[in-house]
């Protein structure tokens, strides 16, 4: 694909401008999402100010869904939507379908059986068995509305792990819908709701709907669920103060638990809420201690318990965070690891594979990241 000559030449600043429009973003929402004044936004845009940080360009590419090469580059191509998976499209043309009558009219244990086999299968990251099931799930669903609830859910948050947050915040709202007043049911749907705005750079808009709903939640695993959801928000928007004060009165939630079972599917408790404290610390550009919060997380004896989609993705993000510290090789490392746990989650997530052409492109250090990119065709 060839650009046009004027988006060749335009500076770094246009090409930011340019994108955030077309993500439909003001300048206060990408300076919210950023940490930053919507003046600095505006200084950059118009070139007053340079962008001379890579780090400040990750995080501006990361906002806006794009790889960094987009901006600095401009004769690279702007990335497909495409994850590498088939049946996005399917899944976006059942929820077009969600008014009809369902096609097939199933008992209600066997629906439960089909729901229950997605967690699984969301929860392995078995993206390309999860897209085939999806249609059939939500056409059978909808004769069940609670369980309709978990299948929007499912859907959501495997739309946002492929890159398609529009598409995901739509099923999170018919999740919301779905759940037609019930307390508990609503909470869970408003943590893939939160989810779905902080992937669009609507961190404010996720961090009201988390906290309102935590405030009506009948059941702590969705409360204290939904408060780190907010506590990650706020770190979106660059509220240190308010961070700290989400994640303590998670912490205090998560120490009342007892017993590792988990109805609804958010493996809430004492180490989902130190991954937050690391994730929260990344996002307010703290590597250092984002690093720290890691290596405790990995070496507690509740690790190994979560699911494998969610060991995966922390250290995708961990590798991040090696990253912004200029470790290579450990960052590299990180990222062989979630590779080992679950493939897909480092393969087709747009993000996670970002990442290992920034990591390959470093050099030698990353050799075991640049077998992986290469094998995967992100670089030849």
């Amino acid at each position: 694909m060839t650009r046009p000559a004027g988006e060749r030449d335009e500076p770094v600043g246009r090409r930011v401008a340019r994108w955030r429009m077309r993500r439909r973003m003001t300048q206060q929402m990408l300076a919210d999402r950023l940490g930053k004044s919507k003046s600095w936004v505006d200084k950059v845009e118009r070139g007053v100010r340079g962008l001379d940080r890579y780090s400040v360009v990750q995080e501006i590419a990361e906002v806006l869904r794009l790889d960094p090469t987009v901006l600095l580059d401009p004769r690279t191509p702007p990335p497909a939507a495409a994850t590498g998976l088939d049946g996005i499209d399917a899944v976006r043309a059942a929820l077009a379908h969600y008014h009809q009558r369902p096609t097939r009219i199933v008992a209600v244990d066997e629906v439960q059986r089909h729901v229950t086999h997605a967690w699984l299968t969301y929860q392995h990251a078995h993206y390309a068995q999860l897209l085939r099931a999806l249609p059939v799930l939500l056409d059978v669903a909808h004769a069940t509305p609670p369980l309709l609830v978990s299948a929007y859910r499912i859907t959501a948050s495997v739309l946002i792990k492929l890159g398609e947050p529009d598409l995901a915040w739509l099923a999170a709202d018919r999740a919301v819908t779905a759940a037609t007043g019930d307390p508990i049911r609503t909470g869970t749907a408003t943590i893939v709701v939160a989810q779905a705005l902080r992937a669009l750079g609507r961190d404010r808009l996720a961090l009201t709907a988390a906290v309102a709903a935590a405030g009506t939640a009948a059941d702590d695993q969705v409360r204290g669920t939904l408060l780190l959801e907010a506590a990650i928000a706020a770190a979106g928007c660059g509220d240190h103060r308010r961070v700290e004060d989400l994640l303590d009165h998670a912490e205090a939630l998560a120490g009342r638990r007892t017993g590792a079972d988990d109805p609804h599917h958010t493996a809430f408790g004492p180490i989902v809420v130190l991954l937050a404290r690391f994730l929260t610390a990344l996002h307010l550009g703290d590597a250092d201690e984002a690093v720290y919060r890691h290596e405790q997380s990995i070496r507690r004896d509740d690790w190994p318990l979560l699911p494998a989609e969610h060991r995966a993705a922390h250290l995708i993000d961990a590798a991040r965070a090696y990253l912004q510290n200029g470790d290579l090789t450990t960052a590299g490392h990180a990222l062989a690891d979630a590779d080992a746990i679950a493939p897909a989650e480092v393969r087709h997530r747009p993000a996670a594979r970002t990442l290992i052409t920034e990591i390959a492109h470093h050099g030698p250090a990353a050799a075991g990241v640049a077998q992986l990119a290469t094998h995967i065709g992100l670089i030849r």
